[in-house]
């Protein structure tokens, strides 16, 4: 069957003449059928704009959130599982904490500590050239004391010195050492004595409030 097209195309532009003035019903069916689907897609681009592209994005919200929950999960999962084994560790951990604080004396401790490390010096026939505490540096979580010291004596008797001050049951640490020999056969070393204490109450109460100060600091206004 031959199409003529040319006249199937004339048809087709003659049912869009004369609409002017005319109910929509009453047009032909190519222009109704042309208007119902600008009318559908006009529907479907102002439903999207205005209401699906929202639920888009909540679908989206909502599918990153399962993601990060799923994870969650597997990490809490993993740890009722490894719960046991976990609090050895944590006991573990606390005991060794407890060690390290058992030897660092408190404020109150310090005068009895300087006096030992006096002693150590004097039980090894050392002469005390030099004996001065310095200023204390307050860490985060423990004060650190400095003594600057100078002892003179044997060679062995200082190097026993040295040693009783590692097996002291508080940490003590000799630095910065400067090892001089004498006119008489004596040595003498200059060193710089560390010892630690942990802050007291009072003093961890005043590095939490200089944190909270610091942090809660407005930047100050650039001129």
């Amino acid at each position: 069957m031959n199409i003529d097209l040319k006249q199937s195309f004339a048809d087709l532009a003659s049912q869009f003449e004369g609409l002017q003035g005319r109910h929509p019903g009453l047009w032909p069916l190519a222009p109704r059928l042309l208007c119902a689907a600008g009318v559908m897609a006009a529907v479907l681009g102002l439903g999207y704009f205005f209401y699906w592209s929202g639920q888009f994005e909540e679908q989206d919200a909502l599918a990153a959130q399962e993601l990060k929950l799923r994870d969650d999960y597997k990490l809490k999962m993993a740890q009722a599982i490894n719960l046991d084994a976990l609090e050895a560790q944590q006991q573990q951990v606390n005991r060794y904490v407890e060690r390290l604080e058992k030897q660092l004396p408190s404020k109150a401790e310090m005068a009895a500590l300087l006096s030992d490390i006096n002693q150590a010096g004097i039980g090894r026939g050392l002469q005390f050239e030099l004996f001065k505490p310095g200023q204390v540096v307050v860490k985060d979580y423990y004060a650190e004391l400095p003594i600057d010291i100078k002892v003179t004596g044997k060679y062995h008797d200082i190097g026993e010195f040295a040693a009783d001050m590692a097996k002291m049951p508080r940490i003590v640490t000799l630095n910065n050492l400067a090892l001089t020999a004498g006119k008489d056969g004596t040595l003498s070393l200059d060193a710089v004595a560390k010892t630690f204490r942990y802050l007291d109450q009072e003093e961890l109460d005043a590095q939490a409030k200089a944190r909270k100060a610091k942090k809660n600091a407005k930047p100050e206004a650039k001129a």
